[in-house]
């Protein structure tokens, strides 16, 4: 008899339920990625093709007209908010909670006193140190930083930031906590809460101010508001990366001890995360101070109030001096909670503890009586600032031989680079210029990236705004090429040269932490109000972050591929060009981005001095009252935000990520 043989497939054949032998994992479907190459081709043959053959702009049949109906809807809010249920039962109580709460601390601090003040800041870092030699640090950072401000003669200023800071940040980071732990603990609540994350990392603070001035109108609830929600992110994704990252062994053997859930994540869980726990929270106070002067547009007050008058004056003193004594309650805050997260959870002493709490006590008797700052002890730099300036844009805003000066350099940028890319883009139809994201995005992410980036430009053309959405685009690609240009340059020699990367760090550190509007102020003065001005700001702004992530990526290619290529008598520009740039990519993606993603946040910003287009809609509706105007310029900015951030995110190409597309 013969024995019957069942054959078996070839090891890594299909199954023909779409199964492979060697893993045993269903294969999926995915779009072949098109070479670059090929794409160039097709665009280079594509667009002039197009913009010769059809007209351009967005066709007026598939338009939407919102802002009549957005401007009856805001009216109808401005004449119920004071007797609608829903404002009477809800929005207002949250209203008064928002605007006492920061007026109690307020007074808590005025109350007080500077010395009182200065006292409870030093004694709580030295306890964040670990209450001894570790501790003297911080204290003495707390120290000078406070006393920085009474020595500008901001200190007034100071407390009224300082209350709207210790609030939202309470807030933010009880709302974060919260939110982490449902995405660190549940897939689903993980599922939900990445993509608004996403959104609201792109999303222009001046998309906040709009929707939050026109229910709570201008004042603190809606600066307080304004600022908890573009804070919390931090906050929320640095919990949920805390709490996945437990060790699974050390939950293993807590389950096996017979512990509950909630057990496990008060004595497991949330100790092992503490790392993460502090820089989340430490982000999340770098987040609200970014926020002090934009607030400020909406009433916040304080700091933010002097530095926004000042770009309305152009007096660059008074705005660097304020955003001084910015920077000073950031390094504070910044270096307090490090230590704190520094500390590893080490439990301080009976003697540290009660140490601070007695320095602490006495100050809160002693500060009182002192009063408020002495005006004798303060320092004037305005006077000097102003007049470095004044002599800066003397010499080189016109008649410089040879170069012509700044005044002559914005006009020529404006008519040889400005005014030709916005020319080309209006002139392009509609549909190729959709075609172009659509490929950039496939290029850089993924097929899907590609497809949210289409449909966040197409959301600006039925909006009505294809025209401005194109026209605020063209600064940002200027701008986003003038900081990949020099953020690459300077990274490529950062990553080289370790004396150049330290000499930049406190440089950069200053930079990231200086308001925006900061940066508005010099470069009025020096180019005038416009767009150059407007795209000098965002590159300025923008640039450190670009430095930092190029710097880095460089940095963690493998020490010892580059022995091997030296050794095999590759020059440096080799090495940077076929082994550093090659291996660094995923980092100058994620430097791109995040370079583009600021530059848009600034060059919005840059509609009060002149930029045009969506920004100035944006601003035009906080101030002039047209709020369906602004409401429609602040979603063309979202849609234009999230269409950058998917053009120039870096996709994940792991294996599992694979699968799962």
């Amino acid at each position: 008899m013969s024995t019957a043989t069942t054959s078996r497939p070839p090891v890594g054949s299909e199954s023909p339920r779409g199964h492979t032998a060697a893993s045993g994992r269903r294969r999926t479907w995915r779009p072949a990625r098109p070479s670059a190459p090929a794409v160039l081709l097709v665009l280079a043959l594509l667009l002039p093709t197009a913009a010769l053959l059809a007209g351009g702009g967005w066709p007026q049949a598939l338009r939407v007209d919102l802002v009549p109906g957005l401007d009856s809807f805001a009216d109808w809010v401005v004449d119920n908010r004071d007797t609608h249920p829903v404002f009477l039962y809800f929005l207002l109580h949250l209203s008064n909670a928002a605007t006492d709460s920061v007026a109690g601390v307020h007074d808590l601090l005025t109350s007080t006193g500077w010395a009182g003040v200065l006292t409870v800041a030093t004694a709580l870092a030295w306890y964040a140190g670990g209450a001894g030699r570790r501790g003297v640090g911080p204290a003495l950072v707390a120290l000078g930083s406070l006393a920085g401000c009474g020595l500008l003669g901001l200190w007034e200023q100071a407390t009224e930031t300082l209350a709207l800071m210790l609030v939202s940040v309470a807030v933010a980071s009880v709302l974060g906590l919260l939110l982490g732990l449902a995405g660190g603990l549940s897939d689903t609540a993980q599922r939900i809460l990445r993509p608004v994350l996403d959104t609201m990392q792109v999303l222009p603070s001046f998309a906040y101010l709009l929707p939050l001035v026109l229910v709570f109108g201008i004042g603190t609830p809606s600066a307080l508001i304004t600022t908890v929600i573009y804070a919390a992110p931090p906050m929320v994704r640095m919990t949920t990366l805390g709490l996945r990252g437990a060790d699974p062994a050390v939950l293993e053997a807590s389950r096996s001890l017979g512990s509950t859930s909630w057990q496990r994540l008060r004595t497991a869980r949330l100790p092992m995360a503490r790392p993460q726990l502090f820089l989340g929270l430490n982000q999340t106070i770098m987040m609200a101070l970014s926020m002090v002067v934009i607030a400020s547009v909406v009433g916040a007050g304080g700091l933010g109030e002097s530095v926004y008058q000042a770009l309305k004056t152009r007096d660059f003193g008074q705005g660097v001096t304020a955003g001084l004594a910015i920077v000073l309650i950031a390094v504070w805050l910044d270096r307090t909670t490090a230590a704190a997260g520094a500390r590893g959870g080490v439990p301080v002493g009976r003697r540290g503890a009660g140490i601070a709490l007695v320095a602490a006590g006495g100050g809160l008797l002693a500060g009182p009586s002192l009063g408020d700052w002495p005006g004798a002890v303060t320092v004037d730099i305005t006077a000097p600032l102003n007049a470095a300036v004044d002599w800066l844009v003397g010499s080189v805003y016109q008649d410089v031989p040879v170069l012509g000066g700044t005044s002559v350099w914005a006009g020529n940028f404006t008519s040889w680079v400005l005014n030709p890319l916005n020319n080309g883009l209006q002139a392009l139809p509609w549909w190729s210029l959709l075609f172009l994201a659509a490929a950039v995005a496939w290029l850089v992410g993924t097929w899907r990236g590609a497809l949210n980036a289409v449909l966040a430009l197409v959301c600006t053309g039925v909006l009505g705004i294809w025209d401005k959405a194109l026209y605020t685009l063209s600064q940002v690609l200027v701008a986003a090429a003038l900081t990949l240009l020099l953020g690459f340059a300077i990274g490529i020699l950062a990553a080289r040269v370790r004396s150049v990367e330290r000499l930049l760090r406190p440089v950069f550190d200053t930079m990231q932490t200086l308001p925006q509007f900061i940066y508005l102020i010099p470069v009025v003065q020096l180019f005038n109000a416009g767009r150059v001005a407007a795209i000098t700001a965002a590159a300025v702004y923008a640039l450190p972050a670009v430095v930092r992530v190029t710097t880095q990526g460089l940095k963690q290619v493998s020490p010892a591929t580059m022995e091997v290529t030296r050794s095999l008598g590759a020059t440096t520009w080799q090495q940077i060009r076929d082994v550093q740039w090659p291996l660094a990519r995923p980092a100058l993606l994620v430097a791109a981005n995040q370079g583009v993603v600021l530059v848009l946040a600034v060059v919005v910003i840059g509609g009060l001095v002149g930029g045009g287009a969506l920004g100035f809609d944006v601003v035009k509706g906080l101030t002039a009252g047209e709020l369906g105007t602004g409401l429609i310029a602040g979603a063309g900015i979202v849609c234009l935000g999230l269409a950058l951030d998917k053009l120039t995110q870096p996709a994940d190409r792991s294996p599992s990520t694979a699968a799962r597309h």
